[in-house]
């Protein structure tokens, strides 16, 4: 091995072992400011919804209803379905949180948040999102809503995290990837159908408050 070769190695191990720091300052500072904040409610969507999109008006309805029953609300901290959630949230008088993620486009912090946070890594904010929520609701989203969405399913499914709800908003969004799971997933053994019991699809605002008050009691 040449030295030039030794050094570029050397110097890559030194940098992944200071990285490890910057790690673990992201989950003990999120532990610090989060802790004080259970329950909340994750709510998940896409940052490129409009304001004038029904399904924005809808997330901002299911959030301020949520927080009235005393629910804190928290987001991915961007814009979009996250900044409608944030902004019902704190329409509905209980803390806004915002768990913003570093991105070279799109993300940027919303307004509406009154507890903001700013993670450079994905795993440790969902490791947030998980740790201090008592039930996901899913609105339409892309890839990180489905990425979101499909870490807690994968959680519960395998008794990894106590169960809790898991909340698909908007049936006509959603109905193409339900029946794929029940036509292709389910007869190849790949899933049961208990499986899919884990994720429950409700449209209604007033429903979805009532599912998730049923449920988790505080």
């Amino acid at each position: 091995m040449t030295d030039e070769r030794q050094y570029i190695i050397d110097d890559m191990t030194i940098k992944e072992s200071w990285r490890l720091f910057k790690i673990m300052a992201e989950f003990v500072d999120g532990f610090e400011k989060l802790g004080d904040l259970y329950p909340a409610i994750a709510i998940f969507g896409s940052a490129r919804m409009k304001s004038t999109d029904p399904i924005y008006t809808k997330a901002e309805t299911i959030a301020r209803l949520l927080a009235r029953k005393g629910y804190n609300i928290i987001t991915g901290g961007g814009p979009g379905i996250m900044e409608a959630a944030n902004k019902g949230g704190a329409e509905g008088g209980t803390h806004s949180i915002g768990l913003n993620i570093e991105l070279p486009f799109e993300q940027r912090p919303n307004e509406f948040a009154d507890v903001q946070m700013s993670f450079q890594y994905f795993f440790v904010r969902k490791v947030m999102l998980i740790k201090y929520s008592v039930a996901y609701i899913i609105m339409p989203g892309g890839f990180g809503t489905l990425d979101e969405m499909y870490e807690a399913v994968t959680l519960i499914q395998t008794k990894k995290i106590r169960p809790f709800p898991v909340i698909l908003v908007e049936s006509d969004y959603w109905r193409g990837m339900i029946d794929w799971i029940k036509g292709e997933m389910i007869p190849r053994g790949i899933v049961t159908p208990e499986d899919l019991d884990i994720m429950q699809v409700i449209d209604d605002p007033e429903e979805i408050v009532h599912t998730i008050q049923r449920i988790v009691l505080i």
